[in-house]
């Protein structure tokens, strides 16, 4: 099938993207499967490259995410903020004898804070670089581990993880709230009245009980619960990037019902949500990131 130029991964935890791309950076063909980094012992990469290359040709390969982690191929190190796409680049493993690159993550470090990212970043630059963001631009990228993400001229200055998608799935599958969050999470009013909770609590945990209690008591219909709790975890997250009560104008990568969400509390806590496409962004990161390495 080979058309294209070469192929670029996003390989993460537990899913891994393909993308046939041809010389100019145009994407060919796509695939998605489940084959992220916890499927894949340490061992089966060389056959899983393989298989690759079977379907769309014998190419390079260029990969960004939990492929460099240490639960990963083979560890591509941190690099520290901040970063832009040539500090990247200067610092991508390159395995000649598999003609595969592995794209570094990011590093943060102060004398308060530690944190990483691995993939997030090819799509925060790839945004920049492709003119879908400004170069001072806050970024926005919900899931398990929502990210937000600040550069400056270009560079990725500063970045915050938190596991909202991870606490919802820890409340909703173990404890004292398990059962009660099974009804469908989408905009409206019980959505609504978790941002309003979650916004600026210095009580999470105590606003958390508060799901059950009111579901207990009467105050909230128990198809309701999910909602209110999701609200209650984004009113919070969200909320803790408004400095003075203004969180400002807030570049979106994501799309579905994530997304929407995540629009709506921007708004609610007086922001700008600015959706933007995060699969053109990651392959203009990618694109330009192979450029600038080869």
């Amino acid at each position: 099938m080979s058309r294209g130029a070469y192929l670029a991964l996003d390989w993460g935890t537990t899913n891994r993207r393909a993308y046939l791309m041809a010389d100019d950076g145009a994407m060919l063909d796509t695939m998605r499967d489940d084959r992220g980094v916890l499927a894949v012992g340490r061992e089966e990469y060389p056959a899983e490259l393989e298989a690759l290359r079977a379907r769309y040709g014998d190419l390079p390969v260029i990969a960004a995410g939990m492929v460099g982690s240490t639960r990963g191929w083979h560890e591509a190190p941190y690099v520290a903020a901040p970063v832009d796409a040539a500090g990247l680049a200067a610092a991508a493993l390159v395995l000649d004898d598999q003609r595969f690159t592995i794209v570094p993550g990011v590093s943060l470090l102060t004398d308060t804070r530690a944190d990483v990212m691995r993939g997030e970043e090819v799509q925060v630059l790839g945004a920049v670089a492709a003119g879908l963001a400004p170069a001072d631009a806050l970024f926005c990228q919900p899931g398990t581990h929502n990210k937000w993400v600040r550069t400056e001229a270009g560079r990725i200055t500063g970045f915050a993880t938190a596991m909202t998608g991870e606490l919802f799935a820890l409340l909703r599958d173990h404890g004292i709230l398990a059962g009660m969050l099974g009804g469908s999470v989408a905009d409206g009013p019980a959505f609504r009245d978790g941002l309003a909770r979650g916004a600026g609590a210095a009580d999470l945990t105590v606003a958390l009980f508060e799901v059950r209690a009111g579901v207990l008591l009467g105050r909230r219909a128990a198809e309701d619960a999910a909602a209110y709790a999701s609200g209650i975890l984004i009113g919070a997250d969200v909320g803790s990037q408004g400095a003075g009560g203004a969180i400002g104008t807030v570049h979106l990568l994501a799309d579905g019902n994530l997304a929407d969400l995540y629009a709506a509390a921007i708004a609610a806590l007086g922001g700008t949500a600015v959706r933007v496409d995060s699969h053109a962004a990651f392959l203009a990161g990618i694109h330009h990131l192979r450029e600038l390495i080869s």
